[in-house]
Formats: structure tokens, C-alpha cells, sequence
């Protein structure tokens, strides 16, 4: 009995120094090792506003990042994977919004400063002030924010953002993506997005300092969507929104595929791959510069050169068919230089087998 006793006193008093144990154990040094972030566990919302009263949250499903043993922090967007709850939504963010065949991630960097977050181990959670730069579509903004740092273990800590962060599209170079996606949703957009974020990283191991793989620019294979063939809603969709993105380029005068077609082509092809139940008819379309007969072969070449380009990358040429209407089917007047841009395009009609 006197030992059952003694073994019940002993696992008490133990279970009573644990907690301190693990206290003492929790290190001053807030960047020990560095950390890694888990991708699952984060959030990175944004709100739009559509038709002045709509709000909407969307958030991107791919998310990585790390912060070094001296307090480099950087999270990578895949802007692929931006998700609104609905698949055609989603394409038209993608193609329209982001353009993410040209800008595949966004980039958020900034450096924690040790000397804030030394007794962190002890407070559990601190707010503080940080500068950071944001980087999207080539355009890198400076901004400061107020963040909660929270230590949920000695392992594993939380950065979230305390009040929402707003910017405008224009400074973000969205004001065209926004324009393409109130025409293809045929809504008012409010030139304004809100972020938040909740971030969580784990501590990395001892001799294994935390590691950011490059991003691998891979069009179309990263998007978060059901692989296989697509359903005859999602094709038509598709063809639909990439018929107004507006990336096909030529060089000036000529029929020949300017290189900066080919993320929006690669796109292309695998939606093509994945609707084999239709045939696709790629019409091409000129402004009003030039002669009618001038204007009507040119838009037939390049709708040619397409068809070419497709076909030499394997799609069965007798499932592309090459239109040109000239200028007989402008979209806006011919009036300005951007306008007549606009009418020089390629268009993509699904066409049922």
C-alpha cells in the first residue's frame, strides 16, 4: 500500500513540474532554427464589392512561406489557385483579374525585428508594427501594418493581421482586370480590395534550416480545378472568358505569334486536351485602319497562325477551324488607339462535335 502510495505522490508531482518544465524549455530567441509555413492551416482572404452594396470573400488555396534564423519573412501566393466558391468565377479571376498565365504568384516580404519579439515566449501574444512589401504583376508596394504575433507552442506561432488592409486596383495595375471582368460578369466592381491574413508557421528543425522551393511556372497545371475532361458547361465557359483576355499578340503588321502569346496558348492547349467533345473555331479580328480587303486577310492569317501553333502542339487539325471577319465586328468604336486595340483580337467559339 505504502508503495502504490508513493507511486501515486511521485506521478502527481510530476504532472505539477511538467508545465514548468516545458516553460523553461520555451526559447527566448524567437527565430531559433527559423520556421516553415503551413500552407493548410493559413488564410489570405479579399473582399470586393460588386454592384456598391455585393460584398465577397475569396481566398487563394496555395500559400508558402518561411522565416529565416534572422527574422527574413516571405509568403508566396499562388495566384492560380484563387478560390470564390465558383469554378467559372474562379477562370474568369484567373484569365481576366490576375492574368496568371503572365503572373503566376504574388509576393509578400518584410523583416521581424528580434529585439520586439524577445520575451514573446513569455507574453504569448504581442501587436506590433511591421513594414513589409507586397509584389503583384511586377508592381511592388511598401506598406506598414499592425500584426498579432501569437505563440500557440514552443513550435508553432501565428501572424494575423488586426485590421483589414486596404488597395487600389489601379496601384495594384488591376484596373484592366477589372474592366475585363465587368464585361464578362456584366456587374459594376468597386476599384478597391480589402486583404487579411492569418499566417501559421512551425519552428523548423535543428540543423535543417527552413527551405522555400522555387515556383515552378507551369500554366494551367497548378490550377485548383477537377483534372480530366471538363463538362460541356465548364468548356463553353472557358473558351468564353479566354476570348476576352485580350493576349494573343502579333508582332505590329504581321501574322507571325509575338513570344508573349505563349503562356495564354500553353492555357489553351490544355483546355482544348480536356473538351474532346468540341471542335473550336478561332476567329480573328482587325480594327478600322487599313483597307477592307487588307483588314479581311490579315484577320484570316492570323487566326491561321493559331490554328498552327495548336496543331503543331497535337491537337488534330480537324478540330480547329480558322475564321477572320476583319473589322466587320468591332466590340467598341474604332475612335482611340486603345479602342482600336481592343477590336485587334483573337476569339475562341466552341463548336459541338
Amino acid at each position: 500500500m505504502k508503495t502504490i502510495l508513493h507511486r501515486f505522490v511521485c506521478t502527481i508531482a510530476l504532472l505539477l513540474v511538467l508545465p514548468v518544465g516545458l516553460a523553461s524549455a520555451q526559447s527566448s530567441d524567437p527565430f531559433e532554427y527559423g520556421w516553415n509555413l503551413d500552407g493548410e492551416a493559413s488564410e489570405l482572404r479579399f473582399l470586393s464589392v460588386k454592384k456598391s452594396k455585393i460584398a465577397e470573400t475569396s481566398s487563394f488555396a496555395t500559400l508558402s512561406g518561411l522565416i529565416t534564423e534572422d527574422g527574413q519573412a516571405q509568403v508566396r501566393v499562388l495566384l492560380d489557385s484563387v478560390d470564390t466558391k465558383v469554378d467559372l468565377r474562379n477562370v474568369r479571376m484567373r484569365f481576366l483579374f490576375f492574368e496568371t498565365f503572365r503572373f503566376p504568384e504574388a509576393v509578400i516580404t518584410t523583416q521581424l525585428s528580434p529585439e520586439l519579439l524577445t520575451d514573446l515566449h513569455l507574453t504569448r501574444r504581442k501587436e506590433i508594427e511591421l513594414d513589409y512589401t507586397f509584389t503583384l504583376r511586377g508592381v511592388t508596394l511598401e506598406r506598414s501594418t499592425d500584426v498579432a504575433v501569437t505563440l500557440i507552442d514552443n513550435d508553432r506561432v501565428v501572424v494575423s493581421s488586426i485590421t483589414p488592409i486596404a488597395f487600389t486596383l489601379e496601384e495594384l495595375d488591376l484596373e484592366e482586370g477589372r474592366r475585363k471582368l465587368e464585361e464578362a460578369a456584366n456587374v459594376d466592381i468597386t476599384p478597391i480590395g480589402v486583404v487579411s491574413f492569418n499566417f501559421v508557421f512551425d519552428r523548423a528543425q535543428s540543423g535543417t534550416p527552413p527551405n522555400l522551393p522555387e515556383a515552378v511556372f507551369t500554366p494551367a497545371a497548378v490550377a485548383l480545378e477537377e483534372k480530366g475532361d471538363m463538362t460541356e458547361e465548364a468548356c463553353l465557359g472557358r473558351f468564353e472568358i479566354l476570348s476576352k483576355t485580350g493576349n494573343i499578340f502579333f508582332a505590329s503588321g504581321s501574322t507571325r505569334l509575338d513570344d508573349k502569346s505563349i503562356p495564354l496558348l500553353e492555357n489553351l492547349f490544355d483546355i482544348v486536351n480536356r473538351c474532346p467533345t468540341f471542335r473550336l473555331e478561332i476567329a480573328g479580328h482587325t480594327d478600322s485602319v487599313g483597307s477592307d480587303q487588307q483588314n479581311q486577310s490579315i484577320s484570316e492569317r492570323r487566326a491561321s497562325s493559331v490554328v498552327s501553333w495548336l496543331s503543331d502542339k497535337g491537337i488534330p487539325r480537324d478540330r480547329l477551324t480558322a475564321v477572320g471577319y476583319g473589322e466587320e465586328r468591332p466590340i467598341v468604336d474604332n475612335d482611340t488607339p486603345e479602342n482600336r486595340a481592343r477590336n485587334r483580337r483573337i476569339e475562341f467559339t466552341a463548336l459541338v462535335e
